[in-house]
This record gives structure tokens, C-alpha cells and sequence, in this order.
């Protein structure tokens, strides 16, 4: 019998989604509208950010780039990122008209090495950008420490961490600037959209501005499903605002967050149980606890990893590969870098295996039990 595929992803789509999508629809305000608005306020609630601002927008990358912005990154300016991160954080970069400076991460944590981006800060450095990865979270601590002592914004690419706790508090609820995304494969999903949170009224109001256009039209007007006809525009901006659609379906995700956190973290310790002494296979150094993994990731030796793949796919069994670092695209090869010896080491070592919220046991048995077969264990 031929097993069913088993993708890397799969969102948790239910009659709560449907129902949300078909009211939406019902209602027939399509562009950025009343849930919108809802949606920015439950999920400040959720974050326990009730000092700060959130801005809801159409994608993770249209939250780097306005939060770059916001930032005030521009022409001529550095921000320091992983190498090992998304294509995302540098194409946003390069939006604004600043140059990426490629950073090597830690061996044991997979996020960016705080040590090695002190050495990058040059007189052009404008911002950091602290990337969570998978269900290791930075030491955000040391990230505020750097971000003070050399006058630096700090950009917390959240992506991967919505719904963890550092140090007991809520990521977002605490970071200079922080982005999360909910694309189709994030933990939550609003199809796609992202979010931005801010400290400052000021911060909240040229966000506004920037994903209407420019458009000054006031968003609290946008949310009882108006608009203005009648405005000022005084900055650059674009069209990223977040649609209602999407954030009627955000609505229903986040109502199912208590099981998304329960069932993702309880799939990653058996995944770990179960790979556990395998001498080839390099689990994350994790009991998962306070985290909300999107990733469940392993590290295998380099000339093993595309049989592995092979192997697997053989069997019906997805992988990914998160990620490719950065300075190994073309159009990134030139930048500044540092001394990129880890990262170069896990981009070739690195794989993503089939997580999804409400995950079945026998499914990730059966990933289990394949790895351990293509290893002879």
C-alpha cells in the first residue's frame, strides 16, 4: 500500500477558518477593514504587548521592510544580519537602499553570534537584526546590551517565534522593534500577512502611513469599513496593508493557538526521542519548553544530506532546507562579511522535517523510523 505524502507543511485548517473566510467574504469589504482591526488587537493581547503597537501587514517581508524604515535605515547604512537567515531580511535591506553585513551564527543555538557582530559595527552600522531560529531563541539580552552600547535599532525577526516566552515574557512584548509573519507555512496563518510592533505612537502612525501608500487616511476609520476621500500624503509608502480576509482567517488561527502550542511542542520531543543516539543526526538542543516551534530541524553530515533527502522522498516523506545562507546567492556575494565558518558548515548540513500542528504519531514515527533505516539503525 502506498503511503500518503507527507508534506513539510501543513496549516491547521478547520470549520473555524471556513466559517471566518465565508463571513468575511459575506461582509464584503474586502480591502483593510474591520478585521483588521480586530486582528491587531487580539493579537496584542495575545503578545501581552499592552504598551506597545502593533501594525498588521500583508506579508513578513513588507514588516522588515517598513520596520527597517521605521527604523530609520536608509542609503548608505549597514544592518548587520545572519548570514543563515531568510532571503527576506536582505531583500529588505537592500529595499531601503542599505548594504547587508553578513554575520556568522553559533554552532549550538543556530541564531546569530553576538560576539562576531560586535566586530562587524562600523561607522555606517544603523541596525541589527536578531533572527529567532526554529525553537532556539537568540539571547536577546546580549542583543540589547550590543544594540546600547554602539547606539544601534534592533530589528527582532520574530518569524519563526510567535507564541514563545524569553525569559517568561512574550516575544514582541519586549524587543526595540519586532516583525512576525504569517505566511501559508507559518505556525498561524492569515494565507499571508505579517505584523510589526512598535514602541511609539510616532512609530505606529508612519507604519499606518507607509502600508496605505502614503496615504494619511486614519485606520481607525478604515476599521468601521470607511475610508477617506479626502487626504494628505507626506511620505513614501506602499501597498501593504493587510486585507480583511486575511484577518478574519488570523482570527480563527489565533483562536487555536493552546493547541497549536501543545501539539507542535509535544512533536518535537518525540521527534527528539526518537532520534535521539543516532551519531549521525544532530538533534536541536531543546526540551521545547516555553518555546512554539515552526521548524523541527536536524544536522547531518554534508555527503549524506541529498541521499537522505532521496531516501525519504522514496517514501513519501517531505524535507526543507532552511536555509541557504545568504553571502551563497549571487546577488548577495559581494557584501561585507565576517569569518562565515559555522554558517557555511550548517547551510550544508542542515534539514527541515514534516512539522504541523495536530501532528499524527504515526506519522512522525513513520519519519523516524525512515532515518534511522537510511542511517542502518
Amino acid at each position: 500500500m502506498t503511503e500518503q505524502a507527507l508534506p513539510v507543511f501543513r496549516p491547521l485548517l478547520d470549520e473555524t477558518d471556513f466559517q471566518a473566510a465565508r463571513a468575511a467574504l459575506e461582509m464584503g469589504w474586502l480591502g483593510m477593514g474591520s478585521y483588521v482591526g480586530q486582528f491587531e488587537e487580539a493579537t496584542r493581547t495575545y503578545l501581552e504587548a499592552g504598551d506597545r503597537h502593533v501594525v498588521a501587514v500583508s506579508t513578513g517581508h513588507a514588516a522588515l521592510h517598513l520596520a527597517l524604515l521605521v527604523a530609520g535605515v536608509g542609503p548608505g547604512d549597514e544592518v548587520i544580519t545572519p548570514s543563515f537567515n531568510n532571503v527576506a531580511d536582505f531583500q529588505a535591506i537592500l529595499a531601503t537602499g542599505a548594504d547587508p553585513v553578513f554575520c556568522d551564527i553559533r554552532d549550538d543555538t543556530l541564531c546569530i553570534d553576538l560576539e562576531r557582530a560586535e566586530a562587524l559595527v562600523s561607522p555606517r552600522t544603523k541596525a541589527i537584526i536578531a533572527m529567532d531560529y526554529d525553537c532556539i531563541l537568540c539571547d536577546h539580552d546580549e542583543v540589547g546590551r550590543l544594540a546600547a552600547r554602539h547606539g544601534l535599532r534592533v530589528i527582532h525577526d520574530a518569524a519563526h517565534a510567535f507564541g514563545s516566552r524569553y525569559h517568561g515574557k512574550r516575544i514582541g512584548s519586549f524587543s526595540d522593534i519586532a516583525i512576525f509573519s504569517f505566511d501559508p507555512v507559518k505556525t498561524i496563518t492569515c494565507i499571508d500577512g505579517g505584523l510589526v510592533v512598535v514602541r511609539t505612537e510616532e512609530e505606529k502612525r508612519a507604519l499606518q502611513e507607509m502600508r496605505l501608500i502614503g496615504m494619511g487616511q486614519p485606520s481607525t476609520l478604515m476599521y468601521q469599513n470607511r475610508r477617506a476621500w479626502t487626504y494628505d500624503v507626506n511620505r513614501l509608502g506602499f501597498r501593504y496593508h493587510m486585507a480583511n480576509l486575511h484577518a478574519a482567517i488570523g482570527l480563527g488561527q489565533l483562536s487555536k493557538m493552546a493547541t497549536i502550542e501543545r501539539t507542535r511542542r509535544a512533536a518535537c520531543r518525540r521527534y527528539s526521542e526518537g532520534l535521539a543516539g543516532l551519531p549521525a543526526v544532530r538533534i536541536p538542543r531543546s526540551d521545547f519548553e516555553g518555546v512554539v516551534p515552526f521548524l523541527y530541524y536536524i544536522r547531518v553530515p554534508p555527503e549524506a544530506r541529498d541521499d537522505l533527502r532521496g531516501f525519504l522522498q522514496e517514501r513519501g516523506i517531505d524535507t526543507g532546507i532552511h536555509w541557504q545562507p545568504g553571502h551563497w546567492f549571487t546577488l548577495f556575494k559581494d557584501c561585507r562579511k565576517g569569518d562565515l565558518g559555522v554558517t557555511e558548515r550548517v547551510g550544508h548540513e542542515i534539514l527541515s522535517l514534516p512539522l504541523h500542528s495536530a501532528m499524527q504519531d504515526a506519522d512522525l514515527d513513520r519519519t523516524v523510523t525512515a532515518i534511522r533505516a537510511f542511517f542502518g539503525k
